[in-house]
């Protein structure tokens, strides 16, 4: 039985098993290629357009100040893709190559990793406690050709640059500028 839950048309945990099991027994068809951006979150996007759908929320974020950013799934889709051409025109980055987002939980990192799967880059997060030396190891294992990363950890990664041979581009996430270093917000 379907029924809503506080009112809003959300699935039951017995449709999203019924929806699982009908694709288990080949009862529905699955695409030969997936992209969730532009498979789930561009659908979803229209479906709003097209009154199908409640408008939502895409993207909440809270800091601990308070401060807000909110994002339509719309809005969303406009900014990944953007975030996509940076990554694609600025950083020279193709499907396929490797990207490490060392960054706070900052709106930016899944912004980032929404226009990787849009591309077909490969996302490869990190926590911004890594030290140097982790740095570099993930890099060499890697193979990335761009990092991603705050003005306030730009230092470690420039200490291991002399050791990474794959890396092509670097991007920084924030108000701050370095030589050497794509600022994303001016990109965008």
């Amino acid at each position: 039985p379907s029924r809503t839950f506080h009112g809003n048309n959300r699935l039951l945990t017995s449709q999203i098993i019924s929806y699982y099991e009908s694709i288990h027994q080949c009862k529905k068809e699955l695409p030969e290629y997936f992209n969730f951006a532009s498979d789930v979150l561009d659908q979803w996007t229209q479906l709003e357009k097209d009154g199908r759908k409640p408008a939502n929320p895409a993207f909440w974020w809270v800091n601990d100040e308070g401060e807000e950013v909110k994002w339509s799934f719309e809005e969303l889709g406009f900014l990944s893709r953007k975030a996509a051409n940076v990554l694609s025109e600025a950083c020279g980055l193709q499907r396929g190559d490797r990207v490490v987002a060392v960054l706070p939980r900052v709106p930016e990192w899944w912004l980032l990793n929404v226009a990787c799967m849009r591309t077909g880059i490969v996302f490869i997060p990190g926590t911004s406690q890594l030290t140097a030396k982790d740095i570099a190891y993930r890099l060499q294992a890697s193979k990335a050709k761009c990092f991603i990363t705050s003005d306030t950890l730009a230092p470690a990664v420039e200490s291991v640059l002399p050791g990474s041979q794959f890396l092509k581009s670097k991007l920084i996430v924030g108000q701050g500028s370095r030589d050497g270093w794509l600022n994303l917000k001016e990109l965008l």
